[in-house]
């Protein structure tokens, strides 16, 4: 064997824990003939006649100073076995209690990179999505804003991880364990519903993929109506505009792998694939979902006005100006479009001009691809007043005295 094929199966084996290769060779019919408590079990493989194929030994005294060498001449023995190349036997180990999800950045890289802003904002957008297909998943009527279901939580610290890049442009790899193997089919039928959170988490993501790139491309008001079903949300497709922003992707393929050992979904069976054509409509699925999961509330916000442009006034009416406010909205600074008048005109020209904190309330909602307040505007200049008492500086005053 090559010293390029030695060091997959080093890399695995520096990868993987006996417990995984033990429910591994469960799943694919090997027998277990014996056990020792911490220290080995040995596996034989049957072919169809009754004749044992092959037997292996495998190390649990990870403590042992040859443990590193025997864990990974189990491997080698089994890619033999099985025909499997140490990429794809790593593979098919993981996925024996975990489902997997790759993200395949389709994009020009001379030598096999991407560049370090990109692989972080792609890493920020994978957490969001998942994090959203598992809140949707936790409780479908979820408003995905404030604290989210207990589940969720756990989920995100315990269950779901970062696995090994793969080659083919360049592939992020996200894997969902699924718990123990001993206990996840008995007494189970292929009927039973029941799945572990993780798979659940797993199946509503694919849908909720598959949905979003269905609307894309054909649109359904009615799939709108009640997103959830289909696994939809703002935030999943919200994180899908993260990661195809760069200008030099050329496209984003997504696929699954399910875990052996449950069920086979009936999603996530084929790769999804978002190219150019399909990317610019995301905006679109997204606004949609946004009105429907931010209806109109009363909410106060503090920002910085970013732009103020004044409107025209006619004879006898209060001067009036749309501003765009930079502030904090469900967790994420966006702009904030508004329109003010009178007195409440004037402290915006002073926030604008000295670059103060901008208080209003008013209602927020979302239209048009923006966020808006409307309804009755109100704004607090306390602190504008204060600083600009504190300052010596001027405070509005109405026309008639400033003349």
């Amino acid at each position: 064997m090559s010293s390029s094929a030695l060091d997959g199966y080093r890399e695995a084996a520096d990868t993987l824990s006996p417990a995984a290769v033990s429910q591994f060779l469960a799943a694919h019919d090997w027998e277990l003939e014996s056990r020792q408590d911490r220290v080995r079990e040995i596996w034989r493989l049957k072919d169809a006649s009754g004749r044992v194929e092959g037997r292996v030994m495998l190390p649990l005294a990870g403590e042992f100073v040859d443990f590193g060498k025997r864990f990974e001449d189990v491997l080698v023995s089994l890619g033999h076995i099985h025909s499997m190349d140490a990429g794809e036997l790593y593979e098919r180990i993981i996925t024996t209690r975990a489902d997997l999800f790759f993200v395949r950045l389709d994009q020009i890289m001379i030598d096999g990179t991407i560049p370090f802003q990109q692989a972080e904002k792609t890493l920020q957008a994978l957490y969001k999505m998942v994090r959203a297909a598992a809140t949707t998943a936790a409780d479908p009527s979820h408003p995905h804003r404030g604290r989210r279901p207990a589940g969720v939580t756990e989920f995100l610290e315990d269950d779901v991880r970062l696995g090994h890049t793969k080659r083919g442009s360049f592939v992020f790899t996200i894997a969902a364990r699924l718990g123990d193997y001993a206990p996840a089919l008995a007494g189970r039928s292929e009927s039973d519903p029941v799945s572990p959170f993780p798979r659940k988490v797993m199946e509503t993501l694919a849908r909720g993929l598959e949905t979003a790139e269905y609307l894309t491309r054909q649109w359904d008001e009615e799939i709108l109506e009640a997103p959830w079903r289909a696994g939809l949300s703002a935030g999943l497709v919200e994180s899908l505009e993260d990661m195809v922003q760069p200008s030099h992707l050329r496209r984003l393929d997504l696929s699954f792998e399910w875990a052996v050992t449950e069920p086979r979904p009936d999603v996530g069976l084929t790769t999804i694939t978002l190219d150019r054509d399909v990317m610019v409509e995301l905006p679109r699925v997204r606004e949609r979902l946004v009105r429907q999961e931010e209806p109109p509330r009363r909410e106060m916000l503090v920002g910085i006005v970013k732009s103020l442009s004044r409107d025209e006034a006619v004879d006898g009416e209060e001067e009036t100006a749309s501003i765009t406010l930079a502030a904090e909205v469900n967790g994420k600074q966006r702009h904030v479009h508004l329109t003010v008048s009178g007195e409440d005109h004037d402290w915006a020209i002073v926030a604008y001009r000295q670059k103060l904190p901008f208080t209003v309330t008013g209602d927020l909602t979302y239209e048009r691809r923006a966020w808006r307040l409307m309804g009755e505007i109100a704004v607090d200049a306390s602190f504008l007043e204060h600083h600009a008492a504190s300052t010596g500086g001027s405070t509005p005053q109405p026309e008639a005295e400033q003349d």
